[in-house]
């Protein structure tokens, strides 16, 4: 591996910055009127940033939010106005609303995780009674958490987003429509490919009065996908549900008893470990988009990404 082969953080200064946000995966340069947000190759489980960077990771997220975000402007308006390098995405710089539309089409996940516990409400939703793991619920449900900028973000009611004054009524439902509206479409995309999409986030943003989509759409980091062939035998048979999510990182990081408590230690990132995160984003990428993926082969990737960003710019 060339010396900036992989993208941990970048250091950049361009004309025009009015500011920088490290994220838990991507860096954000703000200016005036537009943001450019940089996929880094960083990976964070449990809320937590894994030591060790995974290659072709940044442009492999990137890659599949803009083809979504492409896809779905019809639904809702998005932010994305140019990608000019495979780990950049420029677009318009909007007031985020503080929570994140989290939409669940299974009972999979941390929603799993609730109702073993012998819960049956999340984040103010009702959960049918009998369901077993990996089950299709009658309808898709919203259950948003709170958006943090440091910690965890936390689950939260649409009843305590309005009473809070986080959103407003009005928004709130907009919100809703445009994350099952996108969901729907996410859905049908995904079974073009032979696959299902179980869960996803969506963020929004607002500028001038204008409702946003922001951030990223459809990606191994921000959805739940499984394989459609299979799915109905091993929900009969009680068996897991393949899938292409970052789900396989969090159940080995639990395998080593690490789910990003206090005192616990991130398990040892071996370079094999590494390279099978890395297979696993391209194959994720292949199967979702359709396409080959096609690594970036730069030497210098940081350098790259300053040149493309500064031509941009300029």
């Amino acid at each position: 591996m060339t010396k900036n082969s992989v993208v941990k953080e970048t250091h950049f200064n361009f004309n025009g910055q009015t500011g920088f946000y490290r994220g838990k995966v991507r860096d954000v340069y703000d200016f005036d009127d537009k943001v450019v947000m940089i996929a880094s190759d960083r990976i964070s489980a449990f809320d937590v940033i894994l030591p060790r960077p995974i290659p072709s990771k940044g442009q492999v997220l990137n890659q599949i939010a803009s083809k979504f975000l492409y896809a779905t402007k019809n639904i809702v308006p998005n932010w994305l106005i140019s990608t000019p390098d495979p780990n950049v995405s420029i677009g318009i710089k909007c007031e985020t609303f503080p929570v994140e539309m989290v939409v669940r089409g299974y009972l999979v996940g941390h929603s799993w995780r609730t109702y073993k516990s012998g819960l049956r409400s999340l984040c103010g939703v009702s959960l049918p009674e009998g369901m077993v793991e990996n089950q299709k619920f009658p309808t898709p449900i919203i259950t948003p958490s709170t958006k943090a900028h440091e910690g965890h973000d936390e689950d939260i009611s649409r009843e305590e987003i309005i009473s809070r004054g986080l959103v407003s009524e009005e928004k709130y439902a907009q919100l809703e429509k445009y994350a099952l509206a996108l969901f729907d479409k996410g859905t049908k995309m995904a079974a073009e490919k032979g696959l299902i999409l179980a869960d996803t986030k969506y963020e929004f943003g607002e500028k001038e009065g204008i409702i946003y989509l922001i951030d990223e759409i459809h990606t191994p980091d921000s959805s739940r996908y499984f394989y459609a062939d299979g799915y109905e035998e091993n929900l009969a048979n009680g068996l897991p549900q393949k899938q292409l999510s970052k789900e396989f990182v969090r159940e080995w990081l639990i395998s080593n008893n690490f789910q990003g408590k206090e005192g616990q230690v991130v398990p040892e990132m071996t370079d094999e470990k590494v390279e099978e995160i890395s297979k696993r984003y391209i194959e994720l990428y292949e199967k979702v988009t359709g396409e080959t993926f096609e690594p970036s082969t730069s030497d210098d990737i940081l350098q790259r990404i300053e040149n493309n960003i500064k031509n941009y710019l300029n």
